[in-house]
């Protein structure tokens, strides 16, 4: 089972993301923030350490890439596999969240079924992972 921190802003977005997670009927804990200021707070507590952050880039307040930045500054926090799931593919985006530290980036897709199989994969893929399944 996997705590997954959202980050997302979009309730549409959050709705489709627990649905797939719901059809895939594994008990994933999802954790959800509207933006990056309230995953900070969340974070802040360290009672619940997400084993992965899925966060999207564009959000009011601190965004993506500003939230990124605090996180891989963070001692305890920086090792937490961070996922970015955005409707942004401007390359220069890309490439800083690479450098900043993050463990991938996929870009949201327009058709459900896509967007689906996307998600799904990337749980499977965390689920399994070494990192998150101790």
């Amino acid at each position: 089972m996997l705590n997954i921190l959202l980050i997302e802003d979009d309730a549409i977005e959050v709705m489709k993301f627990n649905r797939v997670l719901k059809s895939m009927e594994l008990n994933h804990k999802v954790i959800e923030a509207g933006n990056g200021e309230e995953a900070l707070h969340i974070l802040k507590d360290k009672n619940i350490i997400p084993d992965i952050i899925i966060l999207d880039l564009n959000m009011p307040k601190i965004n993506g890439i500003e939230f990124l930045g605090i996180l891989k500054a963070d001692e305890v926090l920086k090792y937490i596999p961070a996922i970015i799931l955005s409707t942004s593919n401007n390359h220069r985006d890309v490439m800083e969240c690479y450098r900043i530290g993050i463990a991938g980036y996929l870009i949201k897709p327009l058709k459900y079924e896509d967007y689906t199989d996307r998600v799904k994969k990337l749980i499977e893929y965390w689920g399994t992972n070494e990192l998150t399944s101790q």
